[in-house]
């Protein structure tokens, strides 16, 4: 229902010891196995007293996980998309923005659960500045309208100068946004303030 980029939890050292000991080894195993991977490999990990967990991997960008992540990229992702494919990503450096990145999932009513569809959205017209954008998940366009027309409907993912500006200027934003029985976390975000300094 939400996610922030970057982790404070993941210091430099678990991050160098998630790519040693997790991320190399499984492309490593699968081309020793004769299916070189070429592609986005999203671990899903849990963090438990300062070690790594793989809870799942998937072969696809995560969801809502990217949406901070996109933001905060000053690279553009189409050339970085095809030397992937070309197998030629080693050429290409990522350039980020330093400012951290807030996403707060706006859903429907009912979900996870059972949810009507249909529901017009208003206040995307709105200005959000160019340090927030909403991104459209479960979205359509019905005559000129957008209508909501899936669980997760809205990421709306904003920078900050730090964790908590960037939470404040999501929740900005998604004030603006209005559709019937619309719902969302309000603690998106905590769990990383819990480890600043």
């Amino acid at each position: 229902m939400g996610a922030y980029s970057p982790a404070p939890v993941v210091t430099q050292q678990l991050f160098d010891d998630i790519m040693v000991k997790i991320m190399k080894p499984v492309v490593k195993g699968m081309a020793a196995q004769g299916a070189p991977y070429q592609g986005v490999l999203y671990a899903g990990l849990m963090i438990d007293n300062g070690a790594a967990k793989v809870l799942e991997f998937n072969a696809r960008f995560g969801d809502p996980e990217t949406q901070p992540l996109l933001f905060r990229m000053k690279s553009d992702i189409v050339p970085l998309l095809l030397a992937c494919a070309e197998g030629k990503l080693h050429e290409h450096q990522v350039e980020w923005k330093n400012e951290p990145a807030v996403c707060v999932v706006m859903a429907s009513g009912g979900y996870p659960g059972s949810y009507e569809k249909g529901k017009v959205i208003t206040g995307l017209d709105r200005d959000f500045g160019e340090n927030a954008h909403v991104f459209h998940a479960g979205t359509k366009l019905d005559d000129d309208r957008v209508v909501a027309s899936g669980g997760r409907v809205l990421g709306v993912t904003a920078l900050g100068a730090d964790i908590p500006g960037a939470i404040a200027n999501a929740y900005a934003a998604v004030e603006k946004i209005s559709f019937e029985k619309a719902h969302y976390r309000t603690d998106i975000g905590a769990k990383a303030k819990q480890h600043l300094k």
